[in-house]
């Protein structure tokens, strides 16, 4: 099929793709409640203890047994890690990237069962599920592509200046040793195979720690790295608790680098260990977000009301870059807010294995918990709420399958600003709203927040250029009606906070991004 899906096409895909998702679904659902083991040293590796996940809008619905590692795995797989690094290492460039290439390859050839199984295990619908399959490929074969590119970031200097004497120089980046990555629930494929492809291709051996609510997606991802034809321990997979696993992993002493995307809070724990010990090591850490948009009178508002219900509600908010805090100047509020409660009660909640299903439901209990404790608050705090603000299958009237997962509404909340939610990045299918005199007012909202990951704008062509001169973040968006924060993708929108969004400053599948998984060493020979 010459389709080829990004977030920006998945809007009108043609037949031929949910025929061939159907397909893919059927294959995935007649193997469920298999046994998933780890990955260490090449091989897979069963334990003593496993966890029965169940789908998060089916707790009927049994998924598999999937192995927990423990303290005693985490250090067999980097000690594998660590006797696989020098062969590696020293393999050439050439060569590493035909295998990430191969990775690419087996992941697209996979990519329909894989986003089958992304749908019975996190509950995104297909669209977003076939999305985070297919970046995970372009991931592979976009890192390899920019490491060669840069062959290998080795730069031959002018010679010494001493006459008499032949000097030459050189600058060679060396990769570290074993990298960490460790993934989050909501991207558990895409986060945990593009620092693994970074981190491989430029010469790093890799542990994964998989997400404990969704460790099916790394295990698919470990099934393609085996099947390229990896060296043993060059990659391994481990699933099992951050407290426990995550903890042994970025404590243990071989641990060169690592990657983390998650909450602020761990971030910061995990850089601060990782910056302690006989040396500072490095600490990729994409810490989520509390991401604004910006309307003015000037906005298109059917464009802008298309993007904040994409960005807000796609995959029931639970992305870093969903839009969470909406700026709307008073002129244009009560028109945006009538076109944005329309789209909101046209949306389609229910299970996402259906075509039409557009929003499923939240990951776990404590999601579920959470969305209940925040609206309450809302409401006690002085808030309107507009839309939404209940969750569903609790005597509601609707479906009583409902009732079996973790399914809430899509709500918009106009919140007085002293709210404290305003500050406080929920996670969930929450938008707050609030009313302005200016641009200037909206924009001095919207940097108020120690985070700065994504952030919308809608308003004149004129107004752009103010809107990216003054904004706090480090992905920005204007006037785009495919997704007011959302949809970045490797090759056309690089990916990475400021402020407390980020640890360095570079942003994923960036110009810069490669750079981080390597270290540099002068080099002076004197012939």
């Amino acid at each position: 099929m010459s389709f080829r899906l990004t977030y920006a096409t998945m809007y009108d895909p043609p037949e031929a793709m949910h025929e061939r998702f159907e397909a893919a679904l059927a294959r995935v659902s007649a193997t469920l409640g298999a046994r998933h083991g780890l990955f260490i040293d090449g091989r897979d590796v069963d334990a003593e203890h496993s966890s029965d996940r169940r789908a998060p809008f089916d707790n009927a619905l049994h998924l598999g047994h999937f192995a927990l590692a423990d303290e005693a795995d985490a250090d067999r797989a980097m000690r594998a890690a660590q006797a696989a690094y020098p062969a590696w290492r020293a393999t050439p460039v050439a060569e590493r990237a035909r295998l990430m290439r191969r990775v690419g390859d087996l992941l697209e050839e996979r990519v329909y069962d894989i986003a089958a199984a992304l749908v019975l295990e996190v509950g995104k619908n297909r669209m977003e599920a076939l999305g985070e399959a297919q970046e995970t490929v372009d991931f592979f074969r976009h890192y390899a592509d920019d490491f060669e590119s840069h062959a290998g970031y080795h730069h031959t200097l002018p010679d010494d200046p001493i006459e008499g004497v032949v000097s030459h120089n050189a600058s060679v980046m060396r990769p570290y040793g074993v990298w960490v990555v460790i993934a989050p629930f909501n991207f558990p494929l895409a986060l945990a195979g593009g620092p693994t492809a970074a981190a491989l291709v430029t010469g790093n051996t890799v542990v994964v720690k998989g997400a404990s609510d969704t460790p099916w997606a790394a295990r698919l991802l470990a099934d393609c790295i085996r099947d390229a034809g990896l060296p043993p321990g060059v990659f391994n997979y481990l699933s099992g608790s951050s407290r426990e696993v995550g903890a042994a992993l970025a404590q243990h002493p071989l641990v060169a680098g690592l990657t983390f995307t998650g909450s602020v809070a761990v971030g910061r724990q995990l850089m601060r260990q990782m910056a302690g010990g006989a040396w500072p090591r490095p600490c990729v850490a994409e810490m989520g977000g509390k991401n604004p948009c910006i309307v003015t009178e000037h906005a298109d508002l059917d464009d802008a009301a298309a993007g904040i219900v994409r960005s807000a509600y796609g995959m029931s908010g639970q992305k870093c870059s969903a839009l969470s805090r909406l700026y709307v100047h008073e002129r244009v509020a009560d028109a945006l807010i009538q076109r944005l409660q329309q789209r909101i009660g046209a949306l389609r909640i229910g299970d996402p294995r259906e075509r039409d299903q557009w929003m499923g439901p939240v990951v776990n209990a404590t999601a579920y918990g959470h969305y209940r404790q925040y609206i309450d608050e809302l409401e006690a705090g002085g808030a309107t709420v507009l839309a939404g603000g209940r969750r569903l299958g609790e005597g509601t009237g609707g479906p009583a399958e409902l009732a079996r997962g973790f399914f809430v509404e899509p709500t918009l909340a106009e919140a007085p600003l002293g709210h404290p939610l305003w500050q406080h990045e929920m996670f969930l299918p929450i938008l707050t709203l609030h009313r302005v005199r200016d641009r200037d007012e909206a924009m001095r909202l919207a940097n108020d927040t120690s985070m700065g990951l994504t952030a919308g704008f809608y308003g004149g062509a004129d107004e752009v250029a103010w809107f990216h001169e003054h904004i706090e973040a480090g992905v920005t968006y204007a006037n785009r009606p495919q997704g007011a924060t959302t949809g970045a993708w490797p090759g056309y929108q690089p990916f990475g906070g400021w402020k407390g969004s980020g640890s360095t400053g570079k942003a994923i599948a960036s110009f810069y991004y490669l750079a981080q998984y390597l270290r540099e060493q002068s080099r002076t020979v004197v012939e």
